[in-house]
């Protein structure tokens, strides 16, 4: 234990000492992530959030039970309709424009004009067409009792804006919030740079490190094991500023679960240390070969999980499944949005099972590799 502790001690120094690894694992995915806010920050609220639909309104003929039901709409917690009163010219310039979704003219009867066919539209045809039924009854009413006139329209505007946007989650469920799950997954996958230096420097053939360690009477099984963890270590700590840095210096809402979102990004990480140590512990080629092939494979995994184009996984899922439950990556975005959107951990724990089944693969290839290699003279 002496012996692996004192190796530990080494192994985390020489590994703090590689600048690759604070560019690589903090300054980058910091950097990204301060660009990917600034990108997407308020992107979801400007076009997805449901909002006052802006609409003309042309009255060819005045209709005062019409124009309490607009003002309803317009006053409620949750404005339906955003109104404009003016004429005709105005209004028309102001649909071709786009300044509004329709133009409602106010007469006998009640006509609705667009310029395109949509949800938006929909809503105001529903409306318009909702207002026509009803407006009958209410104008036999006001006939007998104009004050239950209003008061009937009032309520048939509460009936029209009843419909409110329910969410199915009490999670985040911002789509864009997905380029920061896999910002998370990218980071862990660099982590493949530190599980690459601990097979390198564990080979007499590629690196001096390598060779001192070749003529040490110290166990091949300690090194490999106290820089394993080393890296482990370090990973873990790079994976943990990443997290932290998101949640409580951007704001980006990651999940109820924050104890599960860093257990997700620390067990990510290891694996992204194991993909890199079995890479490195195959074959001869230099370190900077090596090198480019972790780095290579990190992005592949990376891009087909969504961090380059958001739409890639779900067409992979459609078309090739085993892609998404063989890539690490996608795996730690998954567990990351069910933690966020699930109401149980059921997906969460799936995922998380399988991506720790992984991390026990690579390892072992790594182990088995490194432990086969004999070197004649050095």
């Amino acid at each position: 234990m002496t012996m692996l502790l004192h190796s530990l001690k080494y192994e985390l120094l020489t590994a703090l000492r590689e600048r690759s690894i604070i560019i690589w694992l903090v300054i980058f995915p910091i950097g990204l992530g301060i660009f990917m806010n600034a990108a997407f920050g308020s992107l979801y609220e400007k076009t997805t959030n449901m909002s006052a639909l802006p609409v003309a309104i042309v009255e060819e003929q005045k209709d005062p039970v019409f124009r309490s039901v607009v003002e309803s709409l317009e006053d409620s917690d949750e404005p339906f309709l955003k109104a404009e009163y003016t004429d005709r010219e105005t209004a028309e310039k102001l649909l071709s424009d786009g300044d509004v979704k329709g133009i409602i003219m106010i007469g006998d009867p009640i006509v609705l004009e667009v310029k395109e066919s949509g949800i938006e539209q929909t809503i105001l045809r529903s409306f318009t067409d909702q207002y026509t039924v009803n407006s009958s009854i209410i104008r036999e009413i006001m006939k007998k009792d104009p004050e239950m006139a209003m008061e009937a329209g009032k309520r048939m505007a509460d009936e029209l804006n009843a419909c409110h946007e329910v969410s199915l989650t009490n999670g985040n469920t911002d789509s864009f919030t997905q380029y920061f799950y896999n910002l998370i997954a990218m980071v862990a996958m660099y982590g493949s740079i530190l599980g690459l230096q601990i097979s390198v420097n564990n080979q007499a053939n590629l690196s001096d490190i390598g060779a001192r360690k070749g003529c040490s009477p110290v166990r091949k099984s300690i090194t490999l094991t106290a820089g394993l963890i080393s890296a482990w270590i370090i990973e873990s700590g790079c994976m943990a500023i990443s997290v932290t840095f998101l949640r409580f210096v951007l704001g980006v809402e990651l999940g109820g679960s924050l104890g599960l979102v860093y257990l997700t990004a620390l067990l990510g990480g290891i694996a992204g240390v194991s993909i890199g140590f079995m890479i490195g512990s195959f074959d001869r080629f230099k370190y900077e070969v090596k090198f480019g092939i972790a780095m290579a494979v990190s992005m592949t995994l990376c891009f087909l999980s969504g961090l380059m184009m958001g739409t890639i996984k779900p067409i992979i899922e459609k078309k090739a499944p085993v892609i998404n439950r063989l890539n690490p990556a996608a795996l730690i975005s998954d567990c990351l949005y069910a933690l966020n959107v699930d109401s149980d951990l059921h997906r969460f724990s799936v995922k998380i099972a399988s991506l720790a089944v992984m991390t026990l693969v690579f390892s072992v290839i790594g182990l088995i590799m490194m432990r086969r290699k004999k070197y004649a003279s050095i």
